[in-house]
């Protein structure tokens, strides 16, 4: 056999390292490897290889709304059973983790996984240990960043249920079989696990099967469900949004006349808010399609500071274009005349056949006619008969349409009379009240919709 100038030293290499760990082996180690091909799996074209799984969560470190994910630090434990490595003796073998280059070992990934590293200080963290029926045990120490996808129209009054998806990547479900080793219980350390702004309500395990186009794989899925704690939220955003609307309801109390304090405190306010508003929205995905908690509650503060801007802006335009008592009176009498002049347009034409008739009638008693069936009546009860209002809805006469616009515009100017704000004080004493009592309200039917619903 001829090697190469350049691959012929590295293949030396290769043989004589082989031989120096084949004689460094103890003997029983020796016995297993010898014949032993790592690239076949236990059991091959006898069946799937069964793997059994438990996780140990050391800690979650962080858990972002911003990249939609969660980064966890696990002991990942796999256990198998390869019938080539059975050997005599009742106790278990622990070898080196660098000794796993030498075996078959499953190749589980982790599916949601954005970027993951297996801790190697001082070594590589690796546990490889081999009972006398076969068993395999092998450990590893990762940390991972996996994707959850949240849910955050409720945020911060949020739970958020997070998944942790183990799978074969070359095997499939004839030559691999996953499967939980003790059930919810094979995941430990989440009892005595702290977490910054949330806790930990529950956890399940699962198994299933994925289904790719070249087949199915086993895969093993670990639940659990966070509730944020709201405490922090409380502190940081809504007391000082509400502090802000009680703040803007003190310029209720002061004098319309006091114009620079009404506005600074208005203007204040509402800036102060807007700033608010903002802050809440740095930590958060800017994504369109989530209408949070947090954002309806804040438009709900800013829009209660903004009515109290206006309001001072109604009240004071009301102060200046009130009328003084001459000019209510003359106001008042101008408006009594015009309805006079119309009402008298009305019955005027009923009055002049009133007056005609009498004088008919006084010409014929003069005459001493009585073919008149008027003549027979008395005086007093001619005069008391009613004469009906001419019908100004009849005839294309023009008076009439005129007589109805008339009205209609007498009734118009009354309704708007009784809107006329009388006195423009009453505008601040009614807030003082109705601006309280409308966000008590509005806070009770939004702090029971996102906490029960």
């Amino acid at each position: 056999m001829r090697l190469s100038p350049v691959g012929g030293p590295a293949l030396l290499i290769l043989i004589i390292s082989g031989a120096v760990a084949e004689e460094v082996l103890p003997p029983t180690i020796q016995k297993l490897m010898k014949g032993y091909n790592k690239y076949l799996r236990p059991f091959f074209g006898n069946g799937p290889v069964t793997v059994g799984m438990s996780l140990d969560i050391a800690s979650i470190d962080t858990i972002s709304e911003i990249n939609m994910d969660y980064t966890a630090t696990i002991f990942l434990r796999q256990r198998w059973t390869d019938e080539r490595l059975v050997f005599e003796g009742n106790k278990s073998l622990s070898l080196d983790g660098r000794l796993v280059e030498l075996l078959w070992v499953p190749d589980t990934f982790i599916v949601d996984s954005k970027k993951s590293f297996l801790h190697d200080i001082t070594v590589e963290n690796r546990l490889i240990r081999i009972f006398p029926n076969g068993t395999v045990l092998y450990a590893l120490r990762i940390t991972t960043t996996v994707a959850c996808n949240m849910d955050l129209t409720k945020y911060p009054m949020d739970r958020q249920t997070c998944t942790l998806q183990l799978e074969s990547w070359g095997y499939n479900v004839k030559d691999v079989v996953f499967y939980w080793t003790r059930g919810n219980y094979s995941v430990s350390g989440l009892d005595t696990l702290q977490l910054a702004q949330y806790t930990l309500e529950d956890y399940y395990t699962s198994e299933s099967e994925a289904v790719y186009e070249t087949g199915n794989y086993p895969k093993l899925i670990f639940h659990f469900r966070l509730k944020r704690s709201i405490l922090y939220f409380i502190l940081e955003t809504y007391v000082p949004s509400s502090a802000l609307v009680v703040l803007s309801w003190v310029s209720f109390w002061i004098s319309q006349s006091s114009v620079p304090a009404r506005i600074c405190i208005g203007v204040t306010t509402v800036l102060t808010m807007t700033t608010l508003m903002m802050g809440a929205r740095t930590s958060l995905p800017n994504a369109n399609c989530f209408i949070k908690a947090i954002d309806v509650y804040l438009g709900i503060c800013f829009s209660f500071i903004f009515g109290a801007l206006i309001e001072y802006a109604v009240a004071h335009f009301c102060t200046l274009h009130q009328p003084n008592s001459a000019h209510a009176y003359m106001y008042g009498q101008e408006m009594q005349d015009r309805e006079d002049e119309m009402n008298g347009i009305v019955t005027s034409i009923g009055g002049s056949r009133a007056l005609r008739a009498r004088k008919r009638e006084e010409v014929l008693s003069r005459s001493g006619s009585t073919s008149s069936p008027t003549h027979s009546l008395p005086k007093e009860e001619l005069a008391a008969t009613p004469v009906p209002p001419p019908r100004m809805d009849t005839g294309p006469h023009p008076r009439g349409r005129c007589l109805r616009t008339i009205l209609q515009v007498g009734r118009l100017v009354r309704f708007l009379n009784c809107c006329h704000v009388e006195n423009p004080h009453y505008i601040d004493n009614y807030s003082r009240l109705t601006f309280p009592l409308s966000f008590i309200f509005i806070n009770f039917l939004y702090w029971t919709y996102y906490l029960y619903f």
